[in-house]
């Protein structure tokens, strides 16, 4: 529908049509609509501006459609409007798309709420609040946006100052589901290891339910995915090419720490500068994060030094991994190393998730660590250490940790369960229920499973 029209009959308060809210309607009459993770429960009353980034396919148009939906049936006709950021080709356009919704509230609404999807689709967005807000407009008015490119959106951000209203928090990064919810929701329904149905889709809400249900990955959801991130690329001037060569090193390097020439030596690039650009637009998606060795003594990460390429989004991990695996039995086929990358994809995923879900991703960072005769996968800066292994171990494996990191902890994510004073091995299906979530969902009673099903 033409977002004129769409917001004629929101101003109307007419939301029973389902082409008004298509997003929303699709994903309310899936098979599991699971409930929305990602730290923020409920949107505030007051003004201000929210900032929500995250990668595409993990249901933030469905999101805000439906926080569209009920801010009309909770606060009447005419309190939300919608925009698209695809529908607009400068920021001065949108600049007087957003003063032309102003006007259009009521006077006596007890909230205004402005709704902007993929906001940085808009070549300096930024510059229209700036505008407007400069102007006296938006001043009390909720604007929500959202939008794929997480740089993009900071940047935005950090060129609004004082400009954001006076909200406890502004941004936020909109996150996969939980494996606590699709366990306690979709363990029941499924086959195998709950893990290894969550390891396939990544949390991703439309994966989750194909693979739940159909036992398999849809190859349109793969191409979707493939698409955005290649046409989000190419978009920048970056070769498609290239960007394949760079995703087929990552895969080949494993969990090895690398530098950056060695990534552009090997992908066929001219420098490591190029590399650093390829690499950085993928860290903007939310696909990768550069882990850099932690300097133990000094509590700094060593960011000269070769650092590990590590996938933050299983999904992603898969839609581009060269096995093209898509469905749970396909798992069996990977390798020793395969499966250990999954595994750390999974865990370094849930690492992240974490520290979102908790609002803690500015303070906190993961790196890892490395001597010449031992290492450690993840190393956060609140002194969490965890070290991730595909198979069982035994406490004298480790035997060594005490004696570097007196007083210190280390969680082991493998197929054993054991603790120490100094240990903790724990399954992986056991890590992730750990994981933050709704606390509603925590208390959800457990699945009633076959016994046949064991869970990793």
């Amino acid at each position: 529908m033409e977002t004129r029209r769409r917001n004629q009959l929101l101003f109307e308060g007419n939301v029973d049509r389902e082409d008004i809210l298509p997003k929303y309607s699709e994903y309310a009459h899936s098979r599991n609509p699971f409930f929305f993770e990602f730290g923020l429960t409920e949107l505030p009353k007051q003004p201000g501006l929210l900032l929500i980034r995250g990668p595409r396919q993990y249901g933030k148009s469905s999101w805000l459609e439906k926080n569209i939906l009920e801010t009309i049936e909770d606060f009447g006709k005419g309190t939300a409007f919608y925009l698209n950021g695809d529908d607009f080709t400068t920021s001065e356009h949108f600049h007087q798309q957003l003063l032309q919704l102003e006007e259009m509230f009521p006077k006596k609404a007890k909230v205004k709420r402005i709704f902007v999807d993929e906001v940085t689709s808009v070549k300096e967005w930024e510059k229209a609040f700036k505008r407007a807000f400069d102007k006296g407009f938006l001043r009390d008015v909720l604007v929500v946006t959202t939008g794929s490119n997480a740089r993009d959106i900071l940047h935005g951000s950090e060129r609004l100052p004082g400009r954001k209203g006076r909200l406890a928090r502004t941004d936020y990064v909109f996150l996969p589901i939980s494996y606590h919810q699709f366990y306690k929701t979709c363990a029941k329904d499924i086959q195998s290891p709950a893990v290894d149905y969550y390891s396939l889709c990544g949390g991703a809400p439309i994966g989750l339910n194909e693979i739940t249900f159909d036992d398999r990955i849809p190859e349109f959801l793969v191409t979707m995915v493939q698409d955005w991130v290649i046409g989000d690329l190419v978009s920048t001037g970056r070769q498609k090419t290239t960007l394949q060569n760079i995703f087929s090193c990552l895969y080949r390097f494993g969990t090895s720490p690398v530098g950056f020439s060695k990534l552009a030596r090997e992908a066929g690039l001219a420098n490591n500068t190029v590399a650093a650009g390829y690499i950085e637009q993928l860290q903007d998606l939310l696909i990768l994060q550069c882990l850099f060795q932690w300097d133990w003594n000094r509590k700094i990460l060593l960011p000269r030094k070769p650092c590990k390429f590590a996938f933050i989004n299983l999904f992603s991990f898969i839609c581009f991994h060269p096995t093209k695996i898509r469905f749970v039995c396909d798992l069996e086929n990977f390798s020793d190393s395969e499966r250990g990358m999954l595994l750390e994809t999974l865990v370094a995923q849930e690492l992240v998730r974490r520290l979102h879900m908790r609002g803690q991703d500015k303070e906190i960072k993961i790196g890892f660590w490395q001597s010449q005769e031992h290492e450690i996968d993840f190393v956060t800066s609140d002194h969490k250490f965890y070290e991730v292994k595909s198979g069982k171990v035994s406490p004298q494996e480790f035997a060594w940790f005490s004696k570097v990191f007196p007083g210190e902890k280390l969680t082991i994510v493998c197929d054993s369960q054991f603790e120490t004073k100094n240990l903790r091995a724990i399954s992986f299906h056991d890590f992730l229920m750990e994981g933050d979530c709704l606390p509603f969902i925590r208390e959800w009673a457990e699945p009633i499973l076959d016994s046949s099903k064991a869970t990793i």
